[in-house]
């Protein structure tokens, strides 16, 4: 397999995507705790926001292993795309059709958005760590 020298993403950059992941799902979290809607509806969104987590990562994780030449299936590699996207569309009916403030609805937008962006840099970093402390284990 072809080594990519990579650069390995500083503390202040590792540091920052763990807060900002931290603020995305506590800030969407909390808003759903404090939100005058039904159980059902919050269960909703919090299923649509881990559904979202996992697919931001799967994306992720199926792009970077394409680009290291490790195997992807073209099943597996649209499936993540499409999870993800459905579930930005999911997000997005929901919160089109909540009876709830337009303010409210793009405090979840953007806290949504925030943990997707978070959660992909979280995932990348910790693979990185990971792959430096595998070529530092192989040179010993």
């Amino acid at each position: 397999m072809e080594q990519r020298n990579q650069q390995q993403p500083s503390a202040a950059f590792v540091g920052a995507s763990w807060l900002a992941l931290i603020v995305g799902l506590a800030s969407f979290i909390i808003g759903l705790s404090n939100v005058e809607m039904a159980l059902n509806e919050k269960g909703y969104y919090f299923t649509v926001l881990m559904f979202g987590l996992f697919a931001a990562v799967s994306v992720q994780k199926s792009v970077r292993d394409q680009l290291e030449n490790i195997p992807v299936t073209n099943i597996y590699y649209g499936l993540s795309w499409f999870s993800t996207l459905l579930s930005i569309v999911l997000l997005t009916v929901g919160l089109w059709n909540a009876s709830i403030t337009k303010s409210e609805k793009g405090f979840y937008a953007i806290s949504y958005t925030l943990s997707l962006f978070a959660v992909i840099a979280v995932q990348k970093n910790t693979r990185d760590a990971r792959q430096k402390q595998n070529d530092s284990t192989r040179s010993e």
